[in-house]
């Protein structure tokens, strides 16, 4: 008998969304972050100061992380898949081409999940229902950020491109790697691959941005940081690995086709920007593909034996 499919559930879509918005409030704090400190200072501090946080959090609830060799090799990799390697390409892909433009190849991510877990894993198979689904979806991406923007910037840069679509592959391996942490809870496997993480990410910073010679940043640069640190980071990844233990690495993934909808909701409700017929036709597609794969518009074919 072949293993059910992880489904989403009431709390999946709960976790889901709150992910998408914790997430999506990235790309205003990067935007201040940028103008003050290069990438990899941006992502160094995000990542040290979250799991400073979540370290603290574990000592006052009289937990420990793992000490074996084993245990921290998989928070090793996870941190590579998960953060330096996806970070450290996106952080160049974007000096080259249009957001938008990275925002769709990043809307990818679930389009390689699937074929990934499709072939590495028993219960996340590829089926119509759910490829009709994440095929939706990324067309909702496209209507949302603009066709202009696909079509007039695949051929600018194709290095800077295949970065971004590198990143997008390395988030899908972490997605299917990260259920080997389930072991764990989310709040361990958090603080474990963020730890990681640090340690990955300090030589790069020491060797490529050499912050110490750099000018003091302002304060606004400053509160960015932590707000980005403890906020995306710090409360982000427990949910991330609450996620992807309850729904699976498909469904978890999923959570790149909304980060646009809440980048652009929260520019319309803070920033006062404009909401453009364009952007809304965009955000139904999203939810008819999410529809789609939630079960609700396409009938799920039966599990056979074998």
């Amino acid at each position: 008998m072949r293993p059910r499919p992880p489904t989403m559930n009431g709390l999946a879509w709960v976790l889901l969304f709150t992910l998408s918005v914790l997430w999506g409030a990235t790309f205003f704090f990067w935007k201040v972050l940028v103008a003050h400190l290069p990438p990899f200072t941006v992502v160094f501090g995000r990542v040290a100061i979250a799991a400073l946080v979540l370290n603290a959090v574990l000592l006052l609830r009289g937990e420990t992380l793992p000490c074996t060799r084993a245990g921290w090799r998989r928070f090793t990799i996870m941190a590579a898949l998960n953060n330096v390697v996806p970070f450290a390409l996106i952080a160049y892909g974007e000096t080259e081409i249009a957001s938008g433009l990275a925002a769709i190849l990043n809307a990818t991510t679930p389009l390689f999940t699937v074929l990934i877990a499709h072939g590495l894993t028993d219960d996340e198979k590829l089926t119509p229902p759910r490829a009709f689904g994440i095929g939706v979806g990324f067309l909702g991406v496209v209507v949302l950020v603009g066709p202009d923007v696909l079509a007039g910037g695949l051929v600018a840069n194709v290095v800077a491109e295949g970065a971004c679509l590198l990143a997008s592959v390395a988030y899908a391996f972490a997605g299917v790697y990260g259920r080997r942490l389930s072991g764990l809870s989310a709040l361990t496997a958090a603080t474990g691959q963020l730890t990681a993480a640090s340690v990955l990410m300090l030589p790069l910073v020491l060797i490529v941005d050499r912050p110490w010679l750099l000018p003091a940043p302002p304060n606004s640069a400053w509160l960015s940081l932590i707000a980005t640190a403890v906020l995306c980071t710090a409360a982000g990844y427990p949910l991330y690995f609450r996620l992807l233990a309850l729904a699976g690495a498909t469904n978890l993934l999923l959570v790149t086709f909304l980060l646009p909808i809440t980048a652009l909701l929260l520019g319309v409700t803070l920033l006062g920007e404009p909401l453009t017929p364009q952007a809304l036709g965009g955000m139904v597609v999203i939810g008819f593909g999410l529809a789609a794969l939630d079960g609700r518009l396409l009938p799920r074919p039966a599990l056979r034996g074998g």
